[in-house]
């Protein structure tokens, strides 16, 4: 009996606003990258913190995940601790900037820039 395969569900999800900021991202691009990487770095009070910045490889361990209008790669050292979040694109009068819907996180720093798991 042939086992069929399930697609795999994301392992974060992207707002409509999320998408379009990387599609600016990559029109604005420096010419050799091949996306942009979100990891969670050590650092802020809470422990771990949220970036995005360009790439130019892929890594191997890397979560790859293609949008309209570039790639976002998810560290392969951070995916465990974003699995099942959104990942949002958010600007106001004072701000702007990615913003994180965490199920993972238990507990977060009173500024929003950094999480614990």
């Amino acid at each position: 009996m042939a086992t069929i395969a399930r697609p795999r569900p994301a392992a974060l999800n992207l707002t409509p606003s999320a998408h379009a900021r990387i599609a600016e991202l990559m029109g604005r691009a420096p010419a050799d990258a091949v996306g942009v990487k979100l990891s969670t770095p050590r650092r802020g009070c809470s422990g771990l913190a949220y970036s995005v910045d360009y790439v130019t490889e892929a890594k191997p361990f890397d979560e790859r995940i293609d949008t309209p209008g570039g790639t976002l790669f998810v560290d392969g050292g951070s995916i465990l601790y974003l699995i099942g979040s959104t990942m949002d694109w958010v600007e106001d009068d004072f701000a702007a900037g990615f913003v994180f819907q965490n199920p993972n996180a238990k507990g977060a720093c009173g500024c929003g820039e950094s999480f614990t798991v």
